[in-house]
């Protein structure tokens, strides 16, 4: 966890250096120094050296879906069946085995911390477990093991929609009250320091509205993140209008559940006025766009969002595809294809996109200066993708070239979790095919 890195080329606060040398000491970036020669004993990083890339949505076991869930047609709420049928088959254990895998391979494409949106608690039927906290702390483990951080975003979910319970799998989610939910997060063991727990509602159709605001009290009264799924699909919209008379968004804001420690995701069926209220209360929106695009959930306002005062961060939600390149590009093609005008964002705004931290309580990570984290993601500038590189134009090759294939080197805290391609601890390929093939 001390040492030095020399980069060839670095992306620094104010953008591309060439000859970067990065020092290290207890897992902490101690000094950033642009146009030197690599000194002796310095580890070498060939090609374009970024902070490490937070993937601020994920859900582990989505990832057991890919590939399956694409065949033929469907909607979001035919995807739903399939994703419960799955959600019904995990232990701690398994689950555990599937995180690992999952994380490893985040850990592959440059993810240096996820934000884990949970909400798989109890065992079949809605029973907990002996520990209640079964299945998050195999998530805890699962992200340590792997050598990713995590921030386990414990989820209440207590309905299965407006006026409706919980049913089937969905019992498995549910903890009855806010009350109930708050009483066992709080026993959760953070563990050592690669975890932070934060707060999540599952969505308005998930926590009725009375409980809605012990969720965001718990989470100010601890200082913790706390994340929505909001808007996602118009069915949504359209039963909140019909039960309650206002937008999901305004019923957050009524519950005291909007602001700057709040994640809004998806976001993507939205009213001006609901865009207002999220951009003035500094709420950040989390785009997923791979997923959004394979769920057919639409395309979201993300730049309207943005340009009403919303940072944005990037997930990748059901992991049909893990890569935050992808996801940073998406943001800008999708608005193409909306708008059917080009340039909407910056590259170098997309990149700060993929390095956004601070929603997952981390704002000591995603830049490459003395303080901060030693997270440490290089790209391979010289692949098929990649060729043709120059400083000049660095953010546009990591964006809108680069891929999750092109990274080779990952250091997470100070620690070689990634070399030449390979994590240094996990086959992760040979464990999620024997994962999957288990779950099968």
């Amino acid at each position: 966890m001390t040492g030095a890195y020399w980069a060839e080329y670095a992306w620094l606060p104010e953008g591309a250096a060439a000859g970067v040398l990065i020092e290290v000491a207890d897992g902490r970036i101690t000094g950033v120094t642009a146009g030197v020669r690599a000194p002796a004993g310095a580890t070498r990083l060939a090609g374009l050296t970024l902070p490490g890339l937070a993937n601020a949505h994920s859900h582990a076991f989505h990832r057991g879906l890919r590939g399956r869930t694409q065949a033929g047609r469907g909607t979001f709420w035919t995807w739903r069946e399939q994703m419960y049928a799955l959600a019904a088959t995990l232990t701690p254990d398994t689950y555990y085995a599937l995180a690992r895998a999952v994380y490893a391979e985040m850990a592959l494409t440059g993810i240096t911390c996820v934000g884990e949106f949970h909400y798989l608690h109890h065992a079949p039927g809605g029973t907990p477990y002996a520990d209640p906290n079964a299945m998050g702390e195999a998530l805890i483990t699962a992200a340590a093991d792997a050598g990713i951080r995590i921030t386990l975003l414990d989820t209440c979910y207590l309905t299965g929609g407006f006026d409706r319970p919980l049913e089937g799998t969905q019992l498995r989610f549910g903890d009855t009250t806010a009350d109930r939910w708050a009483g066992r997060v709080s026993a959760l063991r953070p563990g050592e320091g690669h975890v932070r727990i934060g707060a999540a509602l599952h969505s308005v159709r998930g926590v009725p509205r009375e409980q809605l605001g012990p969720v965001a009290e718990w989470a100010a009264a601890h200082g913790a993140p706390l994340h929505v799924h909001l808007s996602e699909q118009p069915a949504e919209n359209e039963a909140c209008l019909a039960t309650h008379g206002v937008t999901p968004t305004r019923l957050l804001a009524d519950a005291g559940a909007l602001g700057p420690r709040t994640t809004a995701v998806h976001a993507t069926h939205l009213t001006p006025d609901d865009i207002a209220l999220i951009g003035t209360t500094r709420t950040v929106t989390c785009a997923c766009p791979t997923t959004e695009r394979d769920l057919a959930d639409g395309i979201g306002p993300i730049r309207a969002l943005h340009e009403a005062g919303s940072p944005v961060s990037l997930g990748s939600d059901s992991h049909a595809v893990i890569d935050l390149f992808e996801e940073a590009r998406a943001v800008e093609l999708d608005e193409r294809l909306r708008t059917r005008e080009r340039g909407h964002w910056r590259a170098a705004e997309l990149l700060r996109t993929a390095f956004a931290h601070d929603s997952l309580g981390w704002p000591d990570a995603g830049a490459l200066r003395v303080g901060a984290r030693a997270d440490l993601v290089t790209l391979r500038t010289d692949t098929i993708r990649t060729a043709g590189f120059t400083p000049t134009t660095a953010a546009e090759t990591a964006v809108f070239a680069a891929g999750a294939a092109d990274v080779h080197s990952v250091v997470v805290d100070g620690r070689a979790i990634v070399a030449d391609g390979h994590h240094t601890t996990v086959d992760a390929g040979r464990a999620l095919t024997d994962t999957l093939r288990a779950l099968a």
